[in-house]
């Protein structure tokens, strides 16, 4: 680890990048505040991360509600004393086609991939401008970068979180860094949210050369290492396999 430990706040911690995220940070001496909707998961996860020697809190935590995301970051900050980095991560991809107008998962991915990174933006950028500094990791996509038949939606939504992080990024005059992570196909729960048939067999010829969270959460540690001179803005991480 390099520099003095630092108060990590995970959205969407409870499986797959966000759990091998504060597991990865939490063993690199980093305090860690987790934050999902399943606390059972969380509750479980906490307390592996404390038997092993980790600092590791929790809150429930639904990205959609601004209100409770800025109650999730004053949870962080009373916890430890302050925020140092965001970890914004919680998403949903529930691809499908457009001529079958699933206008509800639309909507919950505009919800929870866009509005979730704005309002993680929201409730800890004040905390971070108060103390004097911080870092927002948002996990994007390849998807940010490419469009497919039936991403048209997901991707839409991650090429926001590439837009609105390189916004925060000039506007913040080194005081916040701002980094953008975008994975590739990895390991984790986000294909169990397709309900479009097609959607799902494509996914499992996709999913056969997955890497592991923990190839994501390498990437995630290395950019809140940096010096605080340095500030990584885009790390896109594929298997070596996939050619998207």
């Amino acid at each position: 680890m390099t520099g003095a430990p630092k108060v990590v706040a995970v959205t969407g911690a409870s499986s797959g990048i966000g759990e091998a995220t504060a597991r990865r940070l939490a063993a690199d001496g980093h305090h860690v505040f987790l934050g999902a909707r399943r606390t059972d998961r969380l509750e479980a996860l906490t307390a592996q991360i404390t038997a092993s020697g980790g600092t590791a809190a929790f809150r429930r935590l639904d990205v959609t509600d601004a209100a409770d995301v800025r109650a999730f970051a004053a949870a962080a900050r009373d916890s430890y004393g302050r925020v140092d980095v965001v970890v914004n991560n919680a998403g949903v991809m529930p691809l499908s086609p457009l001529h079958e107008l699933r206008i509800d998962e639309w909507d919950r991915m505009i919800d929870v991939n866009l509005r979730g990174v704005l309002h993680g933006i929201a409730a800890a950028l004040p905390i971070m401008r108060t103390q004097g500094g911080g870092q927002f990791v948002n996990v994007a996509s390849v998807g940010a970068y490419e469009v497919v038949p039936t991403s048209a939606v997901y991707s839409a939504t991650k090429f926001a979180v590439r837009a609105v992080s390189e916004g925060l990024r000039q506007e913040s005059s080194g005081d916040v860094r701002v980094t953008v992570v975008s994975p590739g196909v990895t390991e984790s729960e986000l294909a169990e949210s397709l309900s479009d048939p097609r959607a799902r067999e494509d996914m499992k010829a996709y999913r056969a050369v997955a890497i592991p969270a923990e190839a994501i959460a390498d990437a995630i540690a290395f950019a809140v290492t940096r010096p605080a001179e340095v500030d990584v803005n885009e790390i896109v991480v594929r298997p070596a396999a996939s050619a998207q």
